[in-house]
This record gives C-alpha cells, structure tokens and sequence, in this order.
C-alpha cells in the first residue's frame, strides 16, 4: 500500500527538467527523485572528462612519437617560410617591400613582417622633395630598403631609400673621376673659400682657385656649371670638384665662326642669355639677332626656345662667349620672318663666314709683309705665312750651289 502511495505521488508530482526538483514544496521523504537527478548528471560529466583526457594523451603522444603525422607540408618547408616572412630588424638590414599606401610625410611599405613598416618623406631621396612620388614612389612598387630604427609607439620598422642612394652616389663619383668625365653641377651655398655644389646629389666643395669665371660665389648661386672631379674619398667624406678643368676641355670646342645650338635660358632689353652646353652660356646681343632692328626682343625669342648661333667671340678669361644669329641670315631680316630657314642653313653661312675670316687674315697678313720686308716672311701662293723662298720646286734646293758664308770684319 506503501510503494502504491509513492509510486501515485511520483507519476503527479511536475518536475523542473533544470533542477531536477519538484515545482510544488515537498517534504525531506518526497525530494528522493532529486537525488538520483543528480547523480545521473555526474555520472556524465565524468565520462565528458575521460574522454576528453583520452584525446589530450593521444594528441601528446603523437606529438611526442610522430609530430608531423597528418601534416601536409615538411618541417623544412615550415622552417623555410618563416625566414621569407619574418625579418630581422637589426639596423642596417636591407629588405625588400611593396608600397601600398602613401601619405604626405611618407609611405607605407609592406616587408612581409608582422608589423607595417614606413618609408618617411626625408629617408625616399638624397634630395628634397615635397612628396614621395616625386621620387617614383606609388603603391604598388617593389623596392630594396634598408632598416635605420623602429617606431616606439607601434614597433613598425623605419625605412630608407636615401642610404642606399647615398652609397650609389659615392660608387657613381668614383667612376666618373676615373673616366674624367665632365658633369654638370648646381651651386647651391658659397663662403670666403669656395662654392658649394651638388653633383649626383652630393655636396662637393669647388675652390675659388679652381673656378674659371671671376664673379662672386653669391652670384652663381643655382646656376648648373660644368665640373669635374679632382678627389672623391668617402670616408673622409671629402668630394672635390674644379670648374677650371670641365672648361679647359669644353673653350677648345668654341672656335670662332662654329655653329652651336642653344637654348633661350632668359630675356634682357639689351638681348638673350643662351645655355650652349656643358654649363656655358652665351650673349646673343640684340644687335646681334638679326641685320632689321628689332624693337622689343619679346617678339623675336621666349625663354625656352631652342636655336642655333654661331661663335662671334670666347673670351677664356672673363668666361664671356658672344653669339650671334644674324651672322647666319640667308637674307636680311630672315630671323625675324623665317627663322626656320636660318637655322636649316646656319651651317653654310657659318661656312661663307669662316672663309671671309680667313680671306680678311691672309690680305691682313700681306699688308704687314709689304711694310715689314726686314721680316723674312711672305705669303705662298695658297696664302700660307711663311718663310721667304716657301714655293719651292718639289726636288728641293741643290744646296752646293749656294757658295759658302764668309765672315765679316
């Protein structure tokens, strides 16, 4: 009748499938049913626990016996992939990166590591720039950088163009001294010693001593001048240049009557400055322009046209050319209407010109002859200055028919 009574209670009694307790309050005899609820629930967690220890042994054993089982690639193959990807970020380090961004102080560089490293504005050139893609730097191109220090506030590694840069220069400036070859130079700074001149975007150091035009150093300031190099030495960090010797090489190619081409470097009332090469320029005096009068200069030539002129004179010490193109006119006033037809035939006037200077030389040369017999010289008969006597007969003299010298008393 007992288990009868339990059995009727158990079977009406609802129950909390979260407690595992009866909803309605029962007495310490009627909350048995709870009891076995929670064994049944440890129970459970138990064999959750076994077999989630039997996993963890058998993931350490195969780690222990046989690591790689189940792997698709090689230890090798892993060790060899994290050197491609993960840098050393010692200074000095060179690396190689892609831009993918950029900004006005700089430029963001993805190295493959596992922090973005920059590129700052000053570290992309050896010479100033207002942005990064004044130096060829977009998103999307591949460069070598060198490693110059880490950012302290997101340990992104700091770049640099301009190191790698700086030791080309030095290796360009040895060759070209070994060469001897002429650059051109932009002054740039001037002091009691010398001028100041960047050349392969180095500074080097022209002495006075070597400089060829006698202007003031603040003068020439931002003016491109030929140079070449007298000492390079990195590690003192000396870099010596000479203007004197660039010109030297340059004035003999600078004859008088040679047709030269040229650029309108600037416009003054009295005429045009002209760059005729190797960092020399010319005055092309408005006189000088053609044989009509030109009123306003502005209506002939701009800066920034191109022409060709020919050399009226090259004083070597002063460093003054003087040019002209109405030297060059097929016709009066043709480098007002018809430039063009000047500059197509620049090279046969020149050649007229030349021959009227040699003409004037030799008919100059007779006359001082015809007033100074004393001096043993006359003119052959292609004009040639030479000794008396100077057409000879191709056999030459019979010199022993020319009687002895005798002394006088």
């Amino acid at each position: 009748m007992a288990m009868a009574s339990v059995a009727q209670q158990l079977t009406s009694t609802k129950w909390s499938p979260l407690l595992c307790k009866p909803t309605t309050t029962q007495t310490h005899k009627q909350r048995r049913p709870g009891i076995v609820c929670s064994i049944a629930i440890s129970s459970a967690n138990n064999k959750e626990r076994a077999k989630l220890k039997e996993l963890f042994y058998n993931a350490y054993e195969r780690c222990r016996n046989a690591p790689m089982e189940g792997v698709s690639f090689t230890l090798d193959q892993f060790t060899e992939t994290l050197e491609k990807y993960d840098y050393e970020s010692e200074i000095g380090t060179k690396v190689k990166g892609t831009v993918f961004g950029t900004e006005t102080s700089g430029a963001f560089v993805d190295i493959t590591s596992k922090s973005t490293a920059y590129l700052p504005l000053y570290e992309a050139s050896l010479y100033k720039l207002r942005h990064v893609e004044e130096a060829g730097i977009f998103p999307g191109v591949k460069e070598e950088f060198v490693i110059v220090g880490q950012n302290e506030i997101d340990d992104g590694m700091i770049l640099s163009l301009r190191d790698i840069q700086f030791e080309l220069a030095w290796e360009r400036c040895r060759q070209l001294q070994a060469e001897d070859a002429v650059v051109k130079g932009k002054i740039i700074d001037a002091n009691k010693g010398g001028v100041v001149a960047e050349v392969e975007g180095l500074k080097g150091f022209v002495p006075f001593s070597q400089m060829s035009t006698k202007s003031p150093g603040e003068e020439i300031i931002e003016f491109e001048v030929p140079l070449k190099f007298v000492e390079v030495d990195q590690e003192q960090a000396r870099l010596v240049l000479s203007h004197r010797k660039a010109v030297a090489g340059i004035q003999g190619q600078l004859g008088i009557g040679s047709v030269v081409t040229g650029t309108v470097q600037s416009l003054k009332p009295y005429g045009a400055l002209i760059d005729i090469g190797g960092g020399i320029s010319g005055l092309l005096h408005v006189s000088q322009i053609s044989h009509d009068r030109i009123s306003d200069i502005v209506t002939v030539l701009q800066p920034g046209d191109t022409l060709k002129v020919m050399i009226l004179s090259h004083d070597r010490e002063r460093g003054r050319v003087s040019l002209s193109t109405k030297k060059l006119e097929p016709t009066p006033g043709d480098m007002i209407r018809n430039p063009t037809l000047v500059f197509e035939k620049a090279e046969e006037m020149a050649q007229t010109f030349r021959q009227r200077i040699a003409q004037a030389e030799a008919m100059a040369r007779a006359d001082m002859l015809r007033f100074q017999p004393e001096s043993g010289l006359t003119l052959s008969s292609d004009g040639i200055l030479g000794p008396l006597g100077s057409d000879l007969p191709p056999e030459g003299l019979d010199l022993s028919e020319i009687p002895p010298a005798e002394e006088e008393y």
